[in-house]
């Protein structure tokens, strides 16, 4: 795993790398995203947002905590995109000191338990995360299911959570640094992530496609940043193409007169615009590569390859 040049020793020290996993939907990019304090990762209610193993560094005086952020594991069958997002998944066990196996509250399905065991077989000290408490009323009822949950695996810590209102956050920081080595810091602090702007760029045009679109495209929706440049005046320049994987699915993406595209780039124009804080013009095409996200070679240039 690349990293910047280490930074000067710390006596007493602590950082490492926390794998963040589970199965799809459980919040495990919002979970990042409160943790670092910046958006690191997109966000939508539809499963399978992540595609990649990211990285979202948090770095404190005293200790730094790499998250990787990674692809919610369900069995790595189906398309070949689908088998990538699980070897990401399961490679990050492999880079990982400690792992963060995070769960929905209410809720335990057989994915959870593969990835349960996913986590046995790593031997890496875990902790459970059961987000999404604030669905939960009364509180009381949570009990018994953390009671359950502790019979199921020999957990540093059972860590009840509220990603989206950052409940217990500051708990859970507490419980993963204490499980980290003491070694020297591995990125410098002001880095937050180890995606440049282009990933950025099309991960923030995706995540509009997919809050716009209806169920059956953002799968087989893939966003390629073809250029990306500053110009003489400070503006950013960015040219995107957006690939689908069936001619019907092009009208879709498109709308009508062009008007669902439009919104969609206004959309990601102006996050990124608040982000950079520089001026941003975004220009989006729609092609079509057929079945691309079963297809090896097309997932690999669209850079869904499966690697961290």
């Amino acid at each position: 795993m690349n990293s910047l040049k280490p930074s000067e020793t710390v006596s007493n020290h602590r950082s490492g790398f926390i794998a963040v996993i589970g199965r799809p939907n459980v919040g495990k990019s919002t979970l990042v995203n409160a943790l670092v304090g910046h958006k690191i990762s997109i966000v939508t209610s539809k499963p399978h947002t992540t595609r990649h193993a990211i990285l979202g560094i948090l770095t404190e005086p005293e200790w730094q905590l790499v998250f990787i952020d990674t692809p919610g594991m369900d069995g790595g069958t189906g398309r070949l995109i689908n088998r990538a997002m699980n070897k990401a998944a399961t490679a990050a066990l492999g880079q990982a000191d400690a792992v963060l196996l995070v769960v929905e509250a209410g809720r335990w399905r057989d994915k959870d338990q593969q990835a349960l065991e996913q986590v046995q077989h790593s031997g890496l000290p875990a902790i459970l995360v059961v987000n999404k408490i604030d669905r939960v009323r009364p509180r009381e009822k949570l009990l018994p299911e953390l009671a359950a949950h502790d019979q199921r695996h020999e957990f540093a810590a059972i860590v009840p959570v509220s990603a989206l209102r950052q409940e217990n956050l500051l708990q859970l920081r507490e419980q993963l640094v204490a499980l980290l080595p003491q070694q020297e810091p591995f990125y410098d602090p002001d880095t937050v992530t180890n995606r440049d702007l282009s990933f950025k760029a099309a991960e923030t045009l995706r995540e509009k496609l997919m809050h716009s679109l209806r169920d059956e495209v953002p799968y087989g929706l893939g966003v390629e940043i073809s250029s990306l440049r500053e110009d003489e005046a400070g503006r950013v320049i960015i040219d995107a193409t957006i690939w689908v994987d069936r001619e019907s699915h092009k009208g879709i993406v498109i709308g009508k007169r062009g008007q669902l595209l439009k919104e969609v780039g206004s959309a990601a124009r102006e996050e990124l615009q608040q982000s950079l804080q520089k001026r941003v013009h975004l220009q989006s095409h729609v092609k079509v590569k057929r079945n691309w996200s079963d297809n090896a070679q097309s997932i690999r240039e669209l850079g869904y390859d499966g690697e961290l």
